[in-house]
Formats: C-alpha cells, structure tokens, sequence
C-alpha cells in the first residue's frame, strides 16, 4: 500500500464501479452489517513535530511504533448487486515517538485516532461467490494526543483533541461462504491530520466478517421428477395390414427452477444444479429418443435484450452440462432461450407494486429450464 498513490485508488474504485454498474440487470437489495479486525500503519515525521512542539530545539536521535491494532463496525444497504452505500466507526489504534534533543532532552508522543466514515462501495463479481470490491468514502476523525519531554523537552506536559474530516480509499475481496455469512479481506488508506495540522495517511490491512439480513430468500424448488418415456411398444400386426405399426410416445417435458440450477440473475450451474441434472441423465439413461430440446426461460425483471441473452446463455449451461457429464449426443440436443416471453405467473399474480424482494419471489415460477425429450418411432 506504500507505494499506490491516491490517484491510483480513485481510478481503480471508479473504474470497478463503472464496470459493475454496466453489468446488472436483475437484482435484489438488502442491508448488511459486520465488524474487522486488522493492523494500521501511520506515517509519522517525529522530527517536524519536535521541530514545532519545541522551536528552536533540534532532534538527534528517533524511535516510532508506528504499528498498531486496528478495528471497525459497519452496516450498508446493498443498492444492487454491484453498488453499496456503507457507513461505519473506525478505530486505528494508536501510535508513539520518542525524539532525543539538543540541547539535551527528550520529547514523546502518542496520538490515538478514530472516528466515522461513509463509503461508495463497488463490487465486480468474479465467480459465483468470489468478488473484488473498491471503495471511496468520506471520513471524520478525532485524534488524542499525549505529549511530555525532560530537558529541553521539560516544558512539554499536556494532552489535546482535534477533529478533522478527509477521503478515504480502498480495495479488497470477498467471499460467500453461505448466503448469510461472507467474509472480506481489506487494504485502505485514511488521510488524516496529525498534532502539529501536518497531514499523513494511515493504511489498514483488515479482515472482515459479512452478516446480510433482509435478502430474498432462494427459493429452492423441490427435486423435479423426470417420467422417462414409456418403453417402445412391441409391433402388432393388424390384420390385413402389410405390415406391423409402431407408435411413437409422446414428448416428455420436465421444468427445473432457474434459482435452483443457477442461482439468482447467474448463468453458471450450481452444485445443486448438477445434481439435479445428474439425475435427469441418469433416469434418461437406457431410453431411445429422437431428440431433446432445451428452453430458458425468465422473468420479466430487467430489459428484453438482457433476459434473452440470460435465458440463452441458461440453456447452453444445461445442454453443455447434459452432453459433457451425461453422455448426451450432442447432435441430438439444442439449446434455446426464450426469454421473458412464456411465463408461467398470470398477469395479476404478481404486482410491480409489491416491495422488490416480494416481487422476486412471486415471480420465482417464471425463472426456469424446460427440457423436452421426444422418443423415437
């Protein structure tokens, strides 16, 4: 963190946060709340405050632990998938000098820092669960400070207060351990003022444990139970037919629910979606089809455009997964997307009026995959 520049930081949150906000579409929102444990680093010049503490009176010899425990509580509302607003209290610990004067003396100091803060939080999903994220906020914060010397520093005993409001910046990780328990790994810079009204920048290096409350839940459709075509009618010979007839059966189709194969507004299957299609395959194993086909299908949040290419990429993921792990020939399985265009809820079930994790909910049955198999003659 030494060597990255604030301009460095702006750039990279502006740029993540730009990134993200371009990617969503379908989206849900709640508040979240957690707490950090990390170690601070504060730049300090002991020199130049011995220098404005004691005028005239020159430093020879410098000590600093510049290192501290450091802590935080937050909460947030998560806007969207991508976009947060977080605000919390922040303490950086503290940090102590020791200078040896000329004329002979000695000066020490300690300076304790906390305060408040409120940031713009970025996210950019990476994978399903792990995600990069960078901040930039605004922070007030209100340092003590200890100051007391002998010799030329005698003259030195009191203590003060002051408070002072800056930027902070940050960059970071995270990962969904559960939907209700995620964990962040941190790196941010607070720009402060210390004793003397120099200012100086103190860097935190944290982890962070994630508690969201208020989500939509995932609603996780019961197994679906595939009905495998019934087995092929033996020829019968009608008499004075030439030859025997063959009936084909009829298509077979079952639904899997999007949220369950691929998690919400997600288009990479889940370890409960490939047990789900695990089954499919193996209950298709040892019949004759013709052919299956394979349809996604969303909801009506978002634009057309985007919940075509959502329900397209869907139904790739399923036929890819049923030709890769169940043996499925591939010339005889498509993929297609339909979109919002066939839901499965009637107009009025579900009203816009509704709060938007209700209405998420209600319209659970519109996000799915349909596949239909169709036996051979």
């Amino acid at each position: 963190m030494k060597k990255l520049t604030v301009l460095h930081l702006l750039g990279v949150a502006g740029m993540a946060t730009f990134l993200a906000s371009s990617a969503y579409a379908q989206s849900t929102s709640h508040f979240y709340g957690g707490g950090s444990v990390g170690q601070s680093r504060t730049e300090m010049d002991p020199a130049h405050t011995t220098g404005v503490l004691l005028p005239g009176v020159n430093t020879t010899g410098v000590a600093t632990d510049n290192k501290d425990k450091a802590f935080k509580l937050f909460g947030g509302y998560q806007i969207n998938r991508n976009i947060a607003l977080e605000a919390g209290f922040f303490d950086l610990g503290k940090n102590r000098f020791s200078t040896s004067t000329s004329p002979s003396g000695t000066l020490s100091g300690e300076t304790r820092v906390q305060g408040l803060n409120f940031d713009l939080v970025g996210t950019l999903p990476l994978t399903e669960r792990f995600s990069a994220l960078a901040r930039v906020g605004a922070q007030h914060a209100w340092s003590k400070d200890r100051f007391s010397g002998t010799g030329a520093g005698a003259g030195i005993s009191s203590s003060s207060k002051h408070n002072d409001s800056n930027y902070k910046v940050g960059l970071g990780v995270q990962y969904e351990m559960t939907p209700a328990f995620w964990i962040r790994g941190d790196v941010e810079r607070y720009r402060i003022k210390d004793a003397v009204g120099r200012r100086a920048n103190v860097d935190v290096a944290s982890v962070s444990l994630v508690f969201p409350f208020g989500r939509a839940p995932e609603r996780v459709a019961a197994a679906p139970v595939y009905v495998a075509p019934a087995p092929m009618p033996e020829p019968v010979a009608v008499a004075p037919a030439p030859a025997p007839v063959v009936m084909a059966p009829a298509p077979q189709r079952v639904s899997f629910s999007a949220d369950t194969l691929f998690g919400f507004d997600k288009s990479t299957v889940r370890p409960e979606g490939r047990v789900e299609l695990d089954k499919f395959s193996n209950q298709l194993s040892g019949t004759r089809y013709q052919s299956i086909s394979v349809e996604g299908h969303t909801d009506r949040l978002g634009s057309t455009e985007y919940n075509q290419t959502l329900s397209e990429e869907r139904a790739e993921s399923v036929k890819n997964y049923l030709v890769t792990n169940g043996n499925i020939d591939p010339t005889r399985i498509s993929a297609v997307g339909k979109s919002e265009s066939q839901p499965v809820t009637a107009a009025g079930d579900c009203s816009d009026k509704q709060a938007r994790p209700s209405l998420i909910n209600c319209l659970q049955p519109d996000r799915r995959v349909e596949v239909e198999v169709t036996g051979t003659r």
